[in-house]
C-alpha cells in the first residue's frame, strides 16, 4: 500500500474538475461503474441463454439480496477501515471474480448454479463497495468542492448508464459471454492503479464538519470502536439525533419509496397503456436522463447554490408534482417534457441531499450514513415495484401516479418542518460558509 494516504491533496480551493486527485478518483469510479453495467449485460444474457426469462430474474435477484442485507455492515466497515482500501479490495475481488468467470465460460457453457453463485458473491462485494465510495469524497477534496464532486459523480453515473450497455452488447456480439465478462473484469482492473494514486486528507482536517451545513449540529468526538453491532447501533442513533442528517435521510427514504417504483415500473406500464410503443418509452427515459445530466452539469460548474435547504425542498416538490401529473398528459411530447423536468428536479434534489449529508456528517460516521441512504434505494424502494404494478393493473396508471406523487410529497413536509434543513447552506468553493 502506497503512503499517499498521509499526503494532503491539492489546494482545497482548486475547482474539483481541475484537481488531479479528484480526476483520478473520478476516472477509477467511472471505469468501475461501466464495468458494473457490462457485467450485468453479461450476467443477464448468460442466464437467458442457460435457462430462460424466469431465471434471468432469479439470477439478478440473487445479487440484489446480499447487497440489501449486508449494506449496513458495509457502512460499519467503511467507518472502521480506510474507505480507499475497502474500494481497492472490492474492485480487486470483482476483477478476479469476473475474469475467473470469463475463463470458465470460455471453456464450457455456464450453468445456472454458477451464475447464481457469481451474482451472490458480487452482491456481497457491492455491499462493501457502495458505502465506502460514499465515504470517500470528503477525504479527497475540501468541503467547498463537495458540491462539484457530487455533480461530477452524477455525471459519471449517467455516462456509465449510457456507455455500459452498448459496450456490453458489442462485446457479446463479437466474442460472446466470455468476452463480455472479460471486458467487465478488465474495466475493474483499470480502476486499481488509479485508486492507488489517490491521496487522502487526514481526518483531523475535518473538525466539526456538521457545523458547515448546520451550525446548530455538533459533530461530536469520534467514538471508540466497539463490536460491529455496537457500531451499527451507534451509527443509527447518530443519524436519528442529528438535526440535519436525520430529516435528510428520512426525506430521501420517503422520496425513494414513493417515486422509484412509479418511475421505473409505472412508466413502462403507462407507456403500454397509452400505446406509445418502445420508441416512446425510450424518449421518456432519455428525457429523464437528460434532465438529470443537466442538474449534474449545473452543480459541477457552479460549485455552490444559495439556500441549499430550501432549494432541496423546492426541487423535491417539483419532482413530486411532475411524477403525479405525467400520467395525466395526453401526448407523448408533453410526457417527454415532463420527464426532463422530473429528471432535472430529481437530480438536483439528490445532489443537494448527498452534498449536505457529506458536509454535515462526522467522518467517523459517513460510511454508516451512506449505507443507510443506499439501503433505502436497493432495499426499500424495490419493495414498491410489485405494489405499483398490481395497483396500475387494478386501477390504471393515472390514479397510481397521482397517489405515489402525493406520498412522496411527505418528504417535502419532512424537510420543511426541519429548521436545520430550511437553513442549511453549502460551503462556498472559496472555503467560507
Amino acid at each position: 500500500m502506497t503512503t499517499a494516504e498521509t499526503d494532503v491533496p491539492e489546494s482545497a480551493t482548486t475547482p474539483a474538475y481541475r484537481d488531479g486527485n479528484v480526476l483520478r478518483w473520478l476516472t477509477a469510479y467511472t471505469a468501475s461503474l461501466v464495468g458494473d453495467s457490462v457485467y450485468f449485460v453479461a450476467l443477464a444474457w448468460s442466464a437467458h441463454q442457460a435457462a430462460g426469462p424466469t431465471e434471468v430474474g432469479l439470477v439478478l435477484a440473487a445479487g440484489a439480496l446480499p447487497r440489501a442485507i449486508l449494506m449496513l455492515g458495509g457502512g460499519v466497515l467503511a467507518d472502521r477501515v480506510d474507505p480507499r482500501r475497502v474500494i481497492l479490495g472490492s474492485d480487486a475481488l470483482r476483477c478476479v471474480l469476473i475474469l475467473s468467470v470469463a475463463a470458465a465460460v470460455a471453456v464450457t457453457a455456464p450453468d445456472l448454479w454458477l451464475l447464481v453463485a457469481v451474482a451472490l458473491v458480487f452482491g456481497v462485494v457491492d455491499a462493501l463497495f457502495v458505502p465506502a465510495i460514499g465515504a470517500l469524497p470528503p477525504r479527497i477534496t475540501g468541503p467547498g468542492q463537495l458540491a462539484r464532486v457530487t455533480g461530477m459523480r452524477s455525471l459519471s453515473m449517467r455516462l456509465s448508464q449510457i456507455a455500459g450497455p452498448p459496450i456490453g452488447g458489442l462485446a457479446m456480439g463479437l466474442g460472446g459471454e466470455a468476452a463480455t465478462f472479460a471486458v467487465a473484469g478488465l474495466l475493474f482492473a483499470v480502476s486499481l492503479p488509479l485508486l492507488l494514486t489517490i491521496r487522502l486528507r487526514p481526518l483531523a482536517e475535518d473538525a466539526d464538519p456538521g457545523e458547515r451545513a448546520d451550525p446548530g449540529a455538533r459533530a461530536g468526538k469520534q467514538p471508540e470502536p466497539g463490536t460491529a453491532r455496537e457500531d451499527l447501533l451507534d451509527g443509527l442513533r447518530y443519524i436519528r439525533r442529528h438535526r440535519l442528517i436525520g430529516p435528510l435521510v428520512a426525506a430521501g427514504a420517503v422520496c425513494e419509496l414513493g417515486l422509484i417504483g412509479t418511475l421505473n415500473v409505472g412508466m413502462v406500464l403507462l407507456n403500454a397503456e397509452r400505446g406509445w410503443g418502445p420508441s416512446g418509452y425510450g424518449f421518456i427515459v432519455s428525457g429523464f436522463g437528460a434532465g438529470a445530466a443537466v442538474s449534474a452539469v449545473l452543480l459541477t460548474v457552479a460549485g455552490w447554490l444559495p439556500r441549499a435547504g430550501l432549494m432541496l425542498s423546492g426541487s423535491l416538490l417539483v419532482c413530486c408534482a411532475g411524477a403525479a401529473t405525467v400520467a395525466l398528459v395526453p401526448t407523448l411530447g408533453t410526457a417527454v417534457v415532463l420527464a426532463v423536468v422530473i429528471g432535472l428536479s430529481a437530480g438536483l434534489f439528490g445532489s443537494l441531499n448527498n452534498t449536505l449529508l457529506q458536509t454535515a456528517a462526522d467522518p467517523a460516521y459517513l460510511g454508516r450514513v451512506t449505507s443507510v441512504v443506499m439501503l433505502t434505494m436497493v432495499g426499500l424502494a424495490p419493495l414498491s415495484y410489485p405494489l405499483v404494478g398490481a395497483a396500475i393493473g387494478a386501477w390504471g396508471a393515472a390514479p397510481v401516479f397521482v397517489g405515489c406523487g402525493t406520498v412522496a410529497v411527505l418528504g417535502v413536509a419532512v424537510t420543511l418542518s426541519s429548521g436545520a434543513v430550511r437553513h442549511a447552506q453549502l460551503p462556498r468553493p472559496g472555503g467560507t460558509s
